[in-house]
């Protein structure tokens, strides 16, 4: 589905790029496949570099491809994982519904409201910078906030909720930058995956 009514509203330019099913899974699926991924996954922290000082990233992450392939953003190399069969069931879900297809899927482990995702484009080059990007979002309540790259418009927000799915469709990357900001008042932890299509 397009996002609401009152969302496109306040985000002008985007009803082509994004798409957005909040209850693409019920609220005791997204709790089973949440504390699943939590307990299975072989979480780690990386950590990027700042004029030559070390910074661990605030989340956790864990990268998995269906083609062995690593991916890397901000400097950081993430060696391919397997697919568990939890994630082939997300995946093939994903694909069913919204007739794309993907290879590979970046997981996102934000421990609670401290933990968070700057402001940034998915343009990698060993992404297909035409294929979309599928962000599956488990556990607590996050707001997505986006804003582009003209600075023709003040940032907005959308709130992303346990067993929703949002789908960026090109050109969004090019376009816009998207992130995930701190929230002191969330204790909770939140899963994000982030289905993407590797060259």
């Amino acid at each position: 589905m397009l996002l609401s009514k009152d969302t496109r509203a306040a985000i002008h330019g985007v009803e082509s790029m994004l798409f957005y099913w909040p209850d693409f899974i019920s609220a005791k699926e997204s709790r089973y496949f949440f504390n699943i991924l939590l307990n299975e996954t072989k979480w780690h922290q990386e950590h990027i570099s700042f004029w030559g000082k070390s910074t661990p990233v605030p989340r956790l992450t864990s990268w998995h491809s269906q083609q062995n392939k690593s991916y890397s953003y901000s400097g950081v190399v993430n060696p391919s994982n397997s697919y568990s069969k939890t994630l082939y069931q997300l995946h093939q879900m994903i694909e069913n519904l919204t007739q794309l297809k993907f290879n590979s899927v970046l997981l996102n482990l934000y421990r609670d409201g401290e933990d968070s995702m700057g402001w940034h484009s998915d343009d990698e080059v060993t992404l297909d910078q035409h294929a979309s990007i599928a962000s599956l979002s488990l556990g607590a309540a996050r707001d997505f906030q986006i804003k582009p790259k003209d600075k023709s418009r003040k940032l907005s927000s959308i709130k992303l909720a346990a067993g929703s799915l949002l789908v960026m469709k090109s050109p969004f990357q090019d376009k816009w930058l998207h992130r995930i900001p701190r929230r002191k008042n969330i204790h909770e932890s939140r899963i994000n995956l982030t289905f993407r299509l590797l060259l």
